[in-house]
């Protein structure tokens, strides 16, 4: 006999409740690789759910035993999480539906952007994604969504229409601005505090092709190329969107031969403006120095992943990030010190994002996304790989902590894989987490979401 519930759980009746397929550690199926190899995730049972039913299940059997629930789509931004939890993985919901009149999608929670990308393109339409569309649509949106026509749409999370989701009290809801208003604006930038959202229904906006791509300089330019993007970046307009990024990217098949093994800045841009003024807008950059490469043009909406490039495939990685509240001189020099030409440093990226525009104003429908007036955003990643491994997560760390001069800790949910409580509250201001959480109490009353990156 024992007092813990855990220690009494039946694996034969989770099985009974469920019609996917349930994997305890002895089981073939069990092992779950995300996109971060280094997160360690050994759940007590894993479910692939066959649709919303067994994830309400899995809530209410997790309840009974004194188990949480996490999710996993893609494991980006995955956290650890152990035997006390149980793991629902969501490929198996890879509902995708386009409506071409309506210039909506109906989409499911396995489902990546790419494939929403491919499928809208036919009809002339773009689904708001995020910077690397091999990320799972339905985390992204309930991080709130920073893509690259950020600047010029807003938040991608604002053109969510409506969302299906578990709550962590078992129940299938449907959530949007007329009904259940509340979850719906609790689960647009507060990840999965209130529920697992199994399918969301999404803007497409008549965006065919746009004006956009990265132009790579040699390292040895990093200073005049930052100095350059910090000048130039302040005056662009709503339409235009800019990022810039110190690159080590390694000797691999997927990196071009004239990136690889060394250091390079890339300055990313996306504008939805005519091509000639396009180009205007972007012709102080070209004029910096000399490219290694450039890549920059028409494109397709549905290549806009080619933007910043990010990596598809598997690996370990240490990353951080917070927002600037201003890029002076000196922030830019404490960069170049940090991971500049001049340094041995281990980061695979350090990165500046613009901000602005349009996702500063405040949106139609309110939601839990917060610190929508910093005007940029910080985020760098090393690769936790020998001989540098040891080294990186100090470098990720000192630079973060560098730049807090220049922020007010403030972060974006997206941007902040943790299960530290403390820093997990700087994405929400005061009233937003006392908001989440009075509504996790009514939505979770039996603690069973209280596992990973919560606003609690």
């Amino acid at each position: 006999m024992t007092s813990h519930a855990i220690d009494r759980a039946d694996i034969a009746d989770l099985r009974t409740r469920v019609r996917g397929a349930v994997h305890r550690p002895s089981d073939d199926g069990y092992e779950t690789i995300g996109f971060n190899v280094a997160v360690s995730r050994r759940p007590w049972a894993v479910v692939d759910a066959a649709d919303a039913a067994d994830i309400a299940a899995v809530m209410t059997f997790a309840g009974d035993n004194g188990m949480t629930v996490a999710v996993h789509s893609t494991g980006h931004g995955a956290i650890p999480i152990d035997g006390r939890s149980l793991l629902v993985r969501t490929g198996g919901l890879d509902t995708l539906e386009i409506d071409p009149a309506g210039r909506t999608a109906r989409v499911g929670a396995g489902v990546r952007w790419q494939r929403v990308l491919d499928e809208s393109a036919p009809h002339g339409l773009a689904p708001l994604c995020g910077s690397a569309p091999s990320v799972g649509v339905i985390g992204f949106l309930t991080g709130g969504g920073i893509g690259p026509l950020v600047r010029t749409v807003g938040s991608s999370s604002d053109h969510v229409r409506s969302f299906e989701v578990v709550t962590g009290a078992g129940r299938v809801v449907r959530a949007s601005h007329d009904e259940n208003a509340e979850l719906f604006w609790g689960l647009r930038g507060g990840k999965a505090t209130l529920g697992l959202v199994t399918e969301a229904v999404i803007d497409l906006l008549p965006i065919p092709e746009l004006y956009a791509g990265a132009m790579y300089f040699d390292g040895a330019d990093a200073p005049a190329v930052l100095r350059e993007w910090r000048t130039w970046s302040a005056s662009l307009p709503v339409e235009a969107n800019t990022s810039v990024a110190l690159l080590r990217l390694p000797e691999l098949p997927t990196v071009p031969p004239v990136l690889a093994g060394r250091m390079t800045v890339a300055v990313r841009y996306a504008a939805l403006t005519s091509r000639d003024e396009a180009q205007r807008l972007f012709a102080p950059i070209r004029a910096v120095a000399p490219p290694l490469l450039d890549a920059v043009g028409t494109m397709p909406y549905a290549a806009i992943g080619a933007i910043h490039a990010d990596p598809a495939d598997p690996m370990p990685v240490a990353e951080d990030g917070c927002l600037l509240r201003e890029l002076p001189e000196e922030a830019v020099d404490a960069i170049l010190a940090s991971a500049g030409p001049d340094v041995e440093s281990p980061l695979l990226m350090v990165e500046l994002r613009l901000l602005g525009g349009r996702f500063a104003r405040t949106p139609q429908v309110d939601s839990a996304l917060c610190h929508r007036s910093a005007p940029l955003h910080l985020y760098t990643v090393g690769i936790l790989a020998p001989p540098i491994a040891e080294q990186v997560p100090v470098a990720v760390a000192g630079l973060v902590e560098t730049m807090s001069a220049y922020s007010d800790g403030y972060r974006l949910p997206n941007f902040t894989a943790t299960s530290d409580a403390g820093v997990t509250a700087r994405c929400y201001d005061e009233q937003t987490r006392a908001w989440l959480r009075a509504l996790a109490g009514q939505y979770d009353p039996r603690g069973v979401l209280r596992v990973g990156q919560l606003a609690r």
